[in-house]
């Protein structure tokens, strides 16, 4: 399926223009990368659906990556593993904690841990995406903490439960995606930026 819509894609793209065989390598490359990110969020979005948490999948995603740009964090190698994390962290993780209704104590020492780690560890880079200048790296890290904080104010002052749950939800996703256990789970290089040479 997936070779039938890069060749048919690339066959129209390049119909009406000539390219060179690498400016063609990235055009499929590119579009790859499109129906990857498609074809998994079809499928979170369709497990989200089965489980009735399609808004809380939603509200969560704009929470965590609002924590994310600041924080940075871990990136899978492969599509199968970004996918395999996926289901686990934004489904399994807030359908158990939206599920069973967890004391509304022991989310907010999940979201203090979670800050701790934050302030610990934030801004993780990756390989590809080193953060090599200090003075960057400070202002994520404030940053991320500042929104870290806010989230658990908020999830204190809200009293809808499933709402609050999933500002604490975003701190524990953001606090694993940082941490460095999960990059030595996935044999990933930590630190980055003290190997950069640009």
């Amino acid at each position: 399926m997936k070779e039938k819509y890069l060749d048919f894609t690339t066959g129209f793209i390049t119909k009406y223009k000539k390219y060179t065989k690498d400016e063609i390598e990235e055009i499929r490359y590119g579009l790859e990368g499109l129906y990857l990110t498609f074809t998994k969020l079809v499928i979170i979005l369709t497990i989200s659906i089965i489980l009735h948490i399609t808004k809380d999948l939603i509200i969560l995603l704009v929470l965590f990556n609002i924590l994310r740009f600041t924080g940075f964090g871990f990136h899978a190698r492969t599509s199968l593993e970004c996918l395999f994390c996926s289901i686990i962290l934004f489904i399994g993780l807030p359908y158990v904690i939206l599920t069973f209704h967890i004391s509304k104590y022991i989310l907010f020492i999940l979201g203090f841990i979670s800050f701790i780690i934050l302030s610990i560890f934030a801004p993780a880079d990756t390989v590809k995406r080193p953060l090599p200048n200090k003075k960057k790296r400070k202002i994520r890290k404030v940053s991320t903490m500042i929104i870290s904080l806010i989230y658990i104010l908020l999830a204190y002052l809200i009293t809808d439960y499933r709402l609050s749950s999933l500002f604490i939800i975003s701190n524990i996703l953001e606090a694993i995606m940082v941490s460095p256990l999960i990059y030595k789970i996935f044999k990933q290089p930590y630190r980055n930026y003290l190997n950069y040479k640009g």
